[in-house]
């Protein structure tokens, strides 16, 4: 008989779930998971645009709770599909009440799905959009720290919200960096996994200060429902896990991720 896994703990202390892909879970109801995202204490949701053919589901997706809200961005992975109108649109919807940031954008040179100089070219164009209209992002880093990097600095001066690199796997160059400029850094379900003591020793050198809890939904479910479909309802898993590494008390690290999110989301409430 195989062994029961913990039931999801439940916190008094409100979460707020910074990223997932709520239009990629297949394993129920959307109306099931935010139920039972409810039920654990999860008080808002963002859902992340990452493609030109998920931005408009992403905003659909937005109203259908009020603690539900989207990004509107190109993840590095589909920049080869940019194109003028592609901006357009986001520009026309990175200001709409239930959109708090730009993004997934970013670099990715572990897969490479995409030519680097266009993923490159990509990447400042959406910056700039986030200049513009004073929006936080939400970036993706993958094998890429020196040109994130290098990009980054060219916006330190119009880029005033910063934002998030999320499910910050990079090294500790591009996290001092990040950190160093104000930036935060998402942590989720890697956190848990045994192989990941390298993200671990991130989470130990960022000030709790500048954490943001996240799952990335469906995908990198936490210890100990790994190999199951990620959801929001298991974010709960990664602020114990945050706590654990960085031997501060739960309730401590519930309530300053919690602030921290406000501030780079959410700064009017």
């Amino acid at each position: 008989m195989s062994k029961k896994r913990r039931d999801i703990p439940v916190f008094d202390h409100p979460i707020i779930e910074t990223h997932c892909h709520l239009d990629y879970l297949k394993d129920r109801p959307l109306d099931e998971t935010l139920a039972q995202s409810e039920r654990v204490n999860i008080e808002k949701v963002i859902t992340i645009a990452v493609a030109p053919d998920n931005l408009a589901k992403v905003r659909e997706l937005s109203q259908v709770a009020p603690w539900v809200y989207g990004t509107q961005g190109i993840h590095p992975h589909e920049a080869e599909s940019y194109s003028d109108a592609v901006e357009e649109e986001i520009r026309a919807h990175a200001g709409d009440d239930k959109i708090v940031a730009v993004g997934e954008i970013g670099l990715d040179y572990f897969y490479d799905n995409a030519d680097r100089e266009v993923q490159r070219q990509v990447f400042r164009r959406q910056l700039q959009i986030a200049s513009d209209l004073d929006r936080p992002v939400v970036i993706h880093s993958r094998e890429a720290d020196e040109d994130t990097i290098a990009i980054l600095e060219e916006f330190e001066q119009s880029l005033t919200r910063r934002g998030v690199i999320h499910s910050f796997t990079s090294g500790p160059g591009l996290a001092q960096y990040a950190l160093d400029q104000g930036w935060c850094l998402g942590f989720n379900g890697i956190t848990t996994f045994n192989k990941a003591e390298n993200v671990r020793d991130i989470v130990r050198m960022a000030p709790i200060e500048q954490i943001l809890l996240e799952t990335d939904a469906p995908f990198l479910t936490p210890v100990p429902y790994r190999g199951r479909e990620n959801a929001p309802f298991y974010l709960p898993f990664v602020a114990e896990k945050i706590a654990e590494v960085k031997d501060l008390p739960l309730d401590h690290v519930l309530s300053t991720t919690y602030q921290n999110s406000l501030r780079t989301f959410f700064p009017q409430r």
